[in-house]
């Protein structure tokens, strides 16, 4: 066994938040009335994407009734479609849409993970639930060791600022968060931010759709060593 494939095996066991795993088993029970014929997952949501990606994106965590349903994170909601289309135009994807585990999507030169493996209520985890989560966060930045980080989110970008300032990545004043906010490390590696495609971001106008596909030229950009 590989070890990104023995760190997901562990993510996926892992049993560290009773609140979360309690409230992932109550969702997988329960089910919307649309997915009442579906198996739910109902555990924590593995990483996506293979090892030694250039580019590793962040994002806060599994939809209650999206991952943790489908077993694949940001698969089978309203986020997921949008990042998945913009994955696919910028060539990191293989495909434009993702709706199960096994309907062909593949990444290219891209993983995908997050803060918290698990659906949080409300999709807000908790401070000490973001904490027990990290460990697989540092886990995966190690295997992947990636070149541009992309965190999707205000969340998402302070957990990656905090891990790159743990390894020595970055130092001196901290940078803001914004949509397509940079902040350069060490060894060539660099920090992206992108608003999350969430309902109430991309209902609002918050976050378009060239928006988003501009991040995804930027990292491009980064990737080829073009600042």
């Amino acid at each position: 066994m590989t070890a990104w494939a023995a760190l997901n095996q562990q993510i996926v066991a892992c049993e560290r938040c009773p609140r979360l795993r309690e409230y992932c088993r109550q969702v997988a029970t329960d089910k919307r009335r649309a997915y009442v014929e579906w198996d739910y997952w109902g555990r924590p949501v593995p990483n996506l994407g293979s090892a030694r990606a250039g580019l590793l994106i962040v994002g806060l965590a599994p939809a209650a009734h999206g991952a943790n349903r489908t077993g694949r994170i940001f698969t089978g909601d309203r986020s997921g479609e949008w990042l998945y289309r913009a994955l696919f135009k910028a060539g990191f994807a293989n495909q434009p849409s993702s709706v199960h585990a096994r309907d062909g999507l593949k990444l290219i030169g891209c993983a995908i993970t997050a803060v918290c493996h698990c659906a949080p209520p409300d999709n807000k985890p908790l401070l000490a639930e973001v904490v027990n989560c990290r460990p697989w966060l540092i886990e995966t930045i190690d295997t992947v060791q990636p070149r541009v980080l992309l965190a999707l989110g205000q969340i998402a970008w302070k957990a990656a600022l905090a891990e790159s300032r743990r390894r020595g990545w970055h130092e001196g004043r901290l940078p803001k968060f914004g949509h397509g906010a940079t902040a350069v490390l060490a060894d060539g590696r660099w920090l992206l931010g992108s608003y999350h495609p969430s309902q109430q971001n991309t209902f609002t106008g918050k976050l378009t759709e060239p928006m988003l596909d501009a991040v995804f030229v930027t990292a491009r950009r980064l990737l080829a060593g073009v600042e």
